[in-house]
């Protein structure tokens, strides 16, 4: 009969500490541990992170940072931290929390354009995923991989097709520059291809061409008309002569490209540059600046007609006025010049 009472007492304690660590359990693995009001929150673990800065960046989430520390320790997550951006549902447990640490790694958009520069493109794309702009600078500018491709540093910008596209947040610079080579090769398809090789130009040329068209007009139903302008002179043998290359050949030459010139004065005209395309003949070495879409379907699907000749459209603002003669273009340009002095702009 002791013995029994021996026996029971000992089931009973072993019940009390099993319920006992079973509700230490519980409560460190399934209670809500979320401290923020919103409906979720983000958090992003840097690449190679420690298990004190993954708990440095949970903390202001959580209600107790040391109960997951507790169960990420026992999951086994502390020695298997994996990079990205994660999100954070309010009321998860530390089950949940430590499961969506390990395999739901969720996409950032990241997007681009009108980037004049690799230097401009680098700093948006580092504000967007981990990578910070000097390494992707310096994978841009690699010449090795400039080689490999059939770059050099004046064609490179026409590589990154401006779009939105999905990431993931830890991606490096060679991993985003990896896949702006497949995007590249996505967007120049067959069809586009053919248009390219029909006008006689390469798809960089294209691009190089469309950055022209693109700084010279904002309008996008214009564009069109525009292209086949380029594309007269460019047949004919005739100077370009646009004036987006002269203001990209100053600021390029001074190295300041937050230059705003607003009138291109006659001296501009003399800039001694690969880009003064009223010195030089053909196209610019490379894009002035990065082309939206459309305006390289507009250098593939130009309009036909015999324009050679532009000038500002005062009465239709961001539009020009067109003409297949000289004379004609000098009497649009008067119209112009006038209007330009009334505004006194001087540069």
């Amino acid at each position: 009969m002791y013995i029994k009472r021996i026996l029971l007492a000992i089931v009973l304690i072993g019940l009390v500490v099993g319920g006992f660590f079973a509700y230490m359990v519980y409560g460190a693995f399934f209670t809500p541990n979320t401290a923020f009001n919103n409906e979720e929150a983000f958090v992003y673990i840097p690449t190679n992170a420690s298990f004190p800065e993954v708990k440095e960046r949970l903390a202001p989430l959580l209600k107790d940072i040391d109960a997951f520390a507790s169960a990420a320790d026992k999951k086994g997550y502390a020695q298997n931290i994996k990079a990205g951006k994660y999100l954070v549902r309010k009321g998860m447990n530390n089950n949940e929390l430590i499961n969506t640490l390990r395999v739901n790694n969720v996409p950032v958009k990241v997007a681009f354009n009108n980037q004049e520069t690799l230097a401009d493109l680098a700093g948006r794309i580092s504000g967007q995923i981990e990578a910070d702009s000097l390494s992707l600078l310096n994978a841009f500018t690699d010449k090795e991989f400039l080689a490999k491709n059939e770059l050099d540093l004046e064609t490179s910008l026409a590589l990154y097709v401006p779009n939105s596209y999905e990431f993931f947040w830890n991606t490096d610079a060679e991993g985003f520059r990896s896949r702006m080579i497949k995007e590249y090769e996505r967007f120049w398809n067959v069809t586009r291809k053919q248009k390219a090789k029909a006008l006689g130009m390469t798809p960089n040329e294209v691009v190089t061409l469309a950055s022209i068209v693109h700084k010279e007009t904002a309008k996008v139903d214009e564009r069109p008309k525009v292209a086949g302008l380029y594309l007269n002179r460019l047949r004919t043998g005739m100077l370009l002569q646009a004036d987006p290359t002269v203001i990209y050949a100053i600021k390029k030459e001074t190295g300041n490209y937050d230059t705003i010139i607003k009138r291109v004065l006659y001296k501009d005209l003399e800039v001694d540059s690969p880009y003064n395309t009223y010195k030089n003949s053909g196209l610019t070495p490379g894009p002035i600046k990065m082309p939206d879409i459309s305006a390289i379907d507009c250098v593939l699907n130009p309009e036909k007609h015999d324009y050679y000749y532009m000038v500002a459209n005062v009465e239709n603002f961001g539009y020009h006025m067109f003409a297949s003669s000289l004379a004609q273009h000098n009497r649009n340009k008067e119209q112009y010049v006038r209007w330009i002095n009334t505004q006194k702009i001087k540069r």
